[in-house]
């Protein structure tokens, strides 16, 4: 089969690679669609995605959508347009009995944190166990669904902060993450949303979307003490700071977005003098299957995707995924028809 495979910093190749087999319990899959993540571009810009180094050819991706090609077990037609759940979780751990995305020992789709590594979607086909498997709706097209990986991220985010309906929130960061972060928001029936960024691009999308109001944080000041809710996206260390003190006293903050292992410069103080609840967001549980839901009620959710480039060009795929001014999420298809 066809697959985009990384071998190392700025090394990808589209070629052949053995088509797997699925075991018991398993569905092998015709993929279509991969959206392009932030840890894919770091596979493939800096040849690891922080501690967790391409040691062998790695498939990326793992949002994913594309329809059944095989299920030995005969639970699931041929053709069935699904999404993947992309998480295998790992040891269970006391006291965590509904948190299995907390647990050490897991892994993701498109990962060079398991040796081997975990391969992942962007290919012709790929084997999953059945219960990663999500259908979908009828009304919820295959390239739609690929967010609902992302999207689930980010109504994670929204559930740690507890009800946001008619509250005011703060979105911090108007990449692929935060737009979908701006649309969750809304959906769920917050009074308010303003999203910020460093560039135009992203705001201009963050407007589209909905979002009530946008700043340019290189010119304007967040509003000190404003929002309710603050979900920071971006992961940047002066975004986390004019985003601490954007919370008003006694509000939440959830950390969405990934920051570096590695000390940062953020200036606490209003942390403490608000007692502002801090919460850290790690990927997601179950909030796939409300993304699902969602993505098939919520059509305009779609135009976060601002790119769809053929599997063949995979690497002005990436380049343009990069290139946060002019791309929001960026689908690789991937050969849905042979």
């Amino acid at each position: 089969m066809r697959a985009v495979v990384i071998t190392g910093k700025e090394t990808l190749e589209v070629g052949e690679v053995p088509t797997p087999e699925p075991g018991p319990g398993q569905v092998r899959l015709r993929m279509a669609y991969a959206g392009i993540c932030g840890s894919d571009l770091h596979y493939y810009f800096d040849g690891a995605n922080g501690e967790f180094v391409v040691r062998e050819p790695l498939i990326p991706g793992h949002e994913v959508s594309g329809t059944v090609d095989l299920d030995p077990a005969g639970d699931l037609e041929p053709g069935t347009p699904v999404t993947v759940h992309p998480a295998t979780f790992g040891q269970a751990v006391p006291g965590l009995p509904d948190a299995a995305h907390l647990w050490p020992g897991g892994a993701y789709l498109g990962s060079a944190s398991t040796w081997p590594h975990t391969q992942g979607g962007m290919a012709e086909y790929l084997v999953v166990e059945s219960h990663m498997l999500r259908p979908l709706p009828e009304d919820l097209p295959l390239d739609r669904a690929a967010l609902a990986e992302p999207l689930g991220v980010a109504l994670h985010g929204i559930a740690l902060a507890g009800p946001v309906d008619r509250k005011r929130v703060l979105v911090s960061g108007a990449g692929p993450i935060g737009l979908l972060a701006v649309t969750g928001a809304l959906a769920s029936g917050a009074s308010e949303v303003v999203a910020t960024d460093v560039l135009p691009g992203p705001l201009e999308r963050a407007s589209a979307l909905g979002a009530h109001r946008t700043i340019d944080v290189t010119a304007e000041a967040v509003p000190p003490e404003h929002f309710d809710v603050v979900l920071e996206c971006s992961g940047a260390a002066a975004a986390i700071s004019a985003a601490l003190a954007g919370a008003r006293r006694a509000g939440t903050y959830v950390q969405v977005g990934m920051v570096p292992n590695a000390p940062i410069g953020v200036n606490l103080a209003p942390m403490i003098s608000k007692e502002v609840t801090v919460k850290g967001a790690w990927r997601f549980l179950d909030e796939i299957d409300d993304a699902v839901a969602l993505l098939a009620s919520e059509p305009r959710i779609g135009e976060v995707v601002t790119h769809e480039i053929p599997a063949e060009r995979a690497v002005e795929a990436f380049v343009t995924a990069k290139d946060s001014q002019a791309s929001g999420k960026v689908l690789v298809s991937l050969w849905p028809d042979g």
